[in-house]
């Protein structure tokens, strides 16, 4: 997936149907879909081997995520005919909303939970990082913790939130791939007002 699952109103993002919902999940299939944001596209062995799982779990999790619309073939990048490689699904998701709300609860329920875990796990690893580099052991930045707190309309707050995402997804499409010193971070912001 290009831009990973959002809880957050968005005009011009998808919204998820059941079928994405339940996909998405399953853990292993949002570790696949990391996996092919990461390198941009993968066959079922390669996610087989990187992922230390069987290559049927990893062909079956695949079928899953295509028949959801989550990933799609990439055939431009298969070596033969026989040769199956899948990218994942261009632009933004969203679980549901006030104008289009979740097909399915539970599943909706679910997702935001997974990605609550997901973010907790994030959370987690920058904090065991963040001594090393507070400390002076380290200068390399791996990552960021920022935390700030502003007045806004809920109009002014979807402004905000459009022109961030507009700005990684410029520096998305501004990377040179080639580049050897790029790394893939993960961002996951989250927000709250002051009345939940």
């Amino acid at each position: 997936m290009a831009d990973d699952a959002e809880t957050t109103s968005r005009e011009d993002a998808a919204f998820m149907t059941s079928a994405m919902l339940k996909a998405y999940s399953h853990p292993l299939r949002r570790q696949i879909l990391r996996l092919i944001a990461r390198r941009g596209f993968l066959r079922a062995a390669d996610i087989a081997g990187e992922l230390d799982v069987p290559a049927n779990s990893a062909s079956f999790h695949l079928r899953v995520l295509a028949e959801a619309g989550l990933i799609e073939e990439a055939p431009e990048q298969a070596r033969d005919r026989r040769d199956r490689v899948w990218t994942g699904r261009k632009g933004a998701l969203n679980v549901g909303g006030p104008e289009n709300p979740v097909p399915d609860e539970a599943l909706g329920g679910a997702v935001v939970a997974a990605l609550a875990e997901d973010h907790q796990d994030l959370v987690r690893r920058v904090m065991a990082w963040t001594p090393e580099y507070v400390s002076g052991r380290t200068a390399e930045v791996h990552a960021s913790f920022v935390q700030r707190t502003i007045r806004l309309t809920e109009a002014e707050f979807d402004d905000v939130m459009h022109n961030i995402n507009d700005v990684l997804s410029a520096a998305d499409a501004a990377h040179d791939d080639t580049d050897p010193t790029g790394r893939y971070w993960q961002m996951d912001i989250v927000v709250a007002d002051d009345t939940i």
